[in-house]
């Protein structure tokens, strides 16, 4: 018998009368199934409970024996706090979301109200199962005869939430582990990237008319729509030809909020010398704190969309190219720096993205051509050694 053992037999086979406060004890009581044991032990917290229904003695020292030890190294587990539902957690969980900006608040929020909260939020968090949790993600990526499939984005955004959830749980020490990780999920597929040549892009900003000067710069700078669309007089710089990304315009319920930019850094775009004579126009007139790309009411323009037919459709209509979204601007704004000869360190700071990394995995396909390149100046440079002619005689056929 072990240490723990002997000095938990002990300890129960003295019973409670030889203890002033017993930290715990092992009962034997008379139920409907007959015999029956119950186990009384204080919580960490010093409260009494008690636990019933063991069919052997011997199972009642082995739960008792697991309570202490867990107790002992800070892994102990109050059953009744799992009783808690998903809601009320996840009610408290999203209004400590005060990190995110208020474009990525209002999706979270949308679904945790649209795919969390109807499957989850009556359901007590001790109750979830790693199955319960595998067959919801399946079931939002395939649909149902009455709801369509979600997309790989939404649903890996479903679950994140839940998963979050229950991880403040786990680290409150409400359940042991989070039934929610370690689920299959869906491969998130990037969709094909939209580049325009010079030209393409060229036709597109004349066919944009009150619109080609916000065309251009977005084509030519990689900013982000926010971005663009935040820009004042003052974040231009016309002599040294560059733009202060200091401030983000996004559209969130219906209303343009204006935040800081997306990654929270403040950065600084170069922009091509043949864009000053339009920049200059379109700050002509303008207070320095004036929106350069606003609409009729001095508000910066909101995003334009497929939805609704808007100009940017129109004028990807009129000057014969296909279907594309707005942010594929800014994916043209890298392809073109790229084919200019700028390094991936110069396209990170451009396009504001974290690292160089980010911008090699999001553009892998723009540096293909390098690898071509690599091959062709490794030729060049080992035949204007001796090293190529030593081989080309070690391969050449006859005596050696």
């Amino acid at each position: 018998m072990s240490a723990d053992r002997a000095i938990l037999a002990h300890s129960v086979a003295r019973g409670p009368t030889h203890l002033e406060h017993p930290l715990a004890t092992i009962e034997s009581y008379d139920s409907s199934a007959g015999k029956r044991y119950r186990v009384r032990y204080r919580k960490p917290d010093h409260t009494q409970t008690t636990k019933r229904g063991f069919r052997t003695k011997r199972e009642a020292e082995v739960f008792l024996a697991s309570v202490e030890s867990r107790k002992a190294d800070g892994t102990y587990i109050d059953p009744s706090s799992a009783r808690v539902t998903v809601r009320q957690l996840g009610s408290a969980w999203l209004s400590g979301q005060t990190h995110l900006k208020p474009s990525s608040t209002a999706v979270v929020e949308s679904a945790w109200r649209l795919h969390v909260e109807p499957e989850w939020g009556a359901k007590l968090i001790g109750e979830i199962r790693y199955s319960e949790v595998q067959t919801w993600v399946a079931d939002l990526a395939r649909g149902s005869a009455t709801d369509k499939p979600k997309s790989p984005a939404l649903v890996l955004r479903a679950h994140g939430i839940l998963a979050s959830v229950l991880d403040a749980a786990v680290r409150d020490h409400r359940i042991a582990a989070n039934p929610a990780r370690g689920v299959a999920l869906p491969r998130k597929v990037g969709r094909e990237h939209r580049y325009l040549t010079h030209e393409e892009l060229h036709h597109l900003a004349q066919a944009s008319g009150q619109h080609a000067t916000l065309i251009r710069v977005l084509g030519y700078t990689g900013l982000r729509w926010g971005e663009a669309t935040g820009l004042r007089p003052r974040d231009i710089d016309l002599v040294r030809r560059r733009l202060a990304v200091v401030q983000n315009a996004v559209l969130v319920k219906g209303e343009v909020i204006i935040g800081t930019p997306k990654t929270h850094k403040r950065r600084s775009v170069p922009f091509p010398a043949f864009l000053l004579p339009s920049l200059e126009a379109a700050i002509a007139g303008r207070e320095k704190d004036d929106f350069v790309f606003a609409d009729l009411l001095g508000k910066p323009l909101i995003t334009p969309t497929t939805r609704f037919n808007s100009w940017f459709d129109k004028a990807l209509e009129s000057a014969g190219l296909p279907t594309m979204t707005i942010h594929d601007l800014r994916h043209t704004a890298a392809s073109l720096a790229i084919a200019a000869g700028a390094n991936v360190k110069a396209v990170q700071k451009m396009l504001g993205h974290a690292s160089a990394a980010m911008t090699l995995d999001v553009y892998a396909d723009l540096f293909d051509d390098d690898l071509d390149s690599v091959a062709h100046r490794l030729d060049q440079a080992a035949t204007s050694t001796s090293v190529v002619k030593m081989w080309s005689n070690e391969n050449r056929p006859g005596p050696k």
